[in-house]
């Protein structure tokens, strides 16, 4: 089960919250806690909506006035989307990083070692004259 999904009505929804019914419903008023709801108008409560419910108290436990928990959650829900967002961008980066062609360019020196080369750029043409004199 996905912890997204709507599944719980408010008597179940309250009990695993250990809450009253009537406290979710003015949750659901204030824009707390918004449950998905049936065709018929129903609420139905996630996975999600009951750890909130339960985040809510704990804060109002605390001494946290309801405004200052709905400005919590909002920030925590803006915390988790930007985390994702940032999640989906360096991935989004890796993928292009890895399969660029022509990405990752080397040339080798003089002396056999390998050299990062900027995209596109060529290596400095060597044109000086060695001599060599073979093994004595």
């Amino acid at each position: 089960m996905d912890e997204n999904s709507p599944v719980f009505a408010i008597a179940m929804a309250a009990e695993l919250a250990e809450m009253h019914p009537q406290t979710l419903r003015q949750y659901d008023r204030l824009g707390l806690v918004v449950p998905g709801r049936t065709r018929g108008g129903s609420r139905r409560y996630s996975m999600r909506d009951i750890a909130q419910l339960r985040e809510i108290a704990r804060l109002g436990s605390e001494g946290v006035s309801l405004e200052g928990i709905r400005r919590v959650l909002e920030l925590e829900n803006e915390n988790r989307a930007l985390r994702a967002r940032v999640n989906e961008l360096e991935t989004a980066l890796a993928d292009q990083l890895i399969n660029r062609p022509g990405a990752r360019v080397f040339a080798a020196t003089a002396t056999g070692a390998a050299i990062s080369l900027k995209a596109g750029s060529r290596p400095q043409r060597n044109t000086q004259i060695v001599l060599y004199r073979g093994p004595r």
